[in-house]
């Protein structure tokens, strides 16, 4: 991709199956999530398609919009959403992005020299409130994305930006500390404080707690 973590994500002016849309400035104080997608019309898509609207809600709870996009026309992505709600009886409320001429695409880095450059990659942009790029993910076109893996990476980033603590592997299932988190001690932190305040530590390195502490 052409982005990279902490980048301002580019100004951009998209049409979308729910009207023109200006990234990121709509979004303004919001996160979102920008995936893309090889194409309408296949099948792996239209499993990720229906996850992400399952999960939408709990995206949304958390402060977080969907946006799809792939190399597709907006006619191409209502008879897909169509066809969805007719056949799988989902109906995807997330907008999805004109894309055809591919210069969404090209912009973001999302068309992939090394793949068949026909399509867009398989990939995932979280986006923050301040329009900055916090995680990017790229998936091949034979595996689909793990939608409760990328609710579980938003939810560890907005802890780690309010709470300034870190997630450990696996979180909220750490084989280590478990549902804890990892954080860095202050100069002022008394250690000898630590009992009362739910600290522990395995070394002065390794220092967690529990995530409402």
């Amino acid at each position: 991709m052409k982005l990279s973590l902490r980048d301002k994500f580019p100004e951009l002016k998209v049409e979308t199956t729910k009207g023109t849309i200006s990234l990121p400035n709509d979004y303004k104080g919001k996160w979102f999530i920008l995936f893309s997608h090889p194409a309408d019309f296949t099948p792996v898509c239209t499993t990720e398609f229906v996850s992400f609207q399952k999960k939408k809600k709990q995206f949304n709870e958390l402060g977080v919009e969907l946006i799809g996009l792939s190399v597709d026309s907006l006619e191409s992505h209502h008879k897909w959403i169509q066809w969805i709600k007719e056949n799988i009886h989902v109906q995807i409320e997330f907008p999805v992005i004109d894309d055809e001429n591919r210069k969404v695409a090209e912009t973001l880095g999302l068309i992939h020299p090394n793949e068949d450059d026909t399509y867009a990659v398989r990939a995932v942009i979280i986006v923050d409130h301040n329009g900055k790029v916090r995680t990017m993910l790229e998936y091949p076109k034979e595996i689909g994305r793990n939608i409760d893996e990328i609710l579980r990476t938003v939810k560890a980033l907005k802890m780690a930006s309010i709470k300034k603590v870190f997630s450990p592997a696996n979180w909220p299932h750490n084989e280590i500390i478990g549902d804890k988190v990892l954080f860095h001690r202050g100069e002022e932190d008394d250690p000898s404080l630590d009992k009362e305040r739910g600290i522990y530590s395995l070394s002065d390195w390794f220092i967690y707690k529990n995530m409402d502490e």
